[in-house]
């Protein structure tokens, strides 16, 4: 009993010892604070999205029906993991986190394609002579490269902070790493076998 208060007297200092010497260069996982910053961001930014999803088919015709079924799925998919993630934040720092990052980074791509097929499909109807349709499709892709931008935007804040929280468990791991094989050292060097 004596060597495990021993092991455990030698991990807190090792833990106390490491953050102490090495402050600047501890890596941190994201915060609550940041995390609800992105699903603000995000909110905002699927809110500006969907109605230019509703106004897609209608403009664009039925060749859009496919494209527009996809850009609904990522939006509710967004929607829906922000309304878990705003009950239990830290749940970002795991495969959700990588998962939103993914839909975020879906939802961008989409918007920059409802963008450039707006905007072919308005140089047809131009040429076309229809002046009328032509406008309201550039406007739709004017639109969707705007929803575009900001999704692609905070898509970057996510994908900063899912790369902090992946350098912070690899620290962490390694760092548990090397304080198991101290303590083996320590069990070794004591003459207590390891249990198998």
């Amino acid at each position: 009993m004596a060597l495990f208060r021993c092991a455990f007297a030698f991990l807190i200092l090792t833990f106390s010892f490491a953050v102490v010497a090495n402050p600047q260069t501890e890596k941190t996982f994201p915060t609550d604070d940041e995390i609800n910053l992105v699903l603000s961001q995000t909110e905002r930014a699927i809110q500006q999205y969907k109605p230019l999803i509703d106004q897609e088919e209608p403009q664009m015709g039925k060749s859009a029906t496919d494209a527009v079924a996809r850009d609904r799925q990522v939006a509710n998919a967004l929607e829906m993991a922000v309304k878990a993630l705003k009950g239990k934040p830290q749940a970002f720092n795991g495969p959700v986190g990588f998962m939103f990052f993914e839909w975020l980074d879906d939802a961008g791509r989409n918007a920059v394609l409802c963008g450039s097929g707006a905007a072919n499909l308005a140089a047809l109807q131009m040429m076309a002579g229809s002046k009328d349709m032509a406008a309201s499709l550039l406007h739709l892709a004017q639109n969707c490269m705007n929803a575009s931008t900001l999704i692609y935007t905070v898509s970057e804040n996510a994908g900063s902070l899912y790369q902090r929280y992946v350098e912070a468990e690899q620290q962490l791991a390694v760092h548990g790493a090397e304080v198991a094989e101290k303590c083996a050292d320590i069990l070794k060097k004591s003459g207590i076998p390891p249990k198998k």
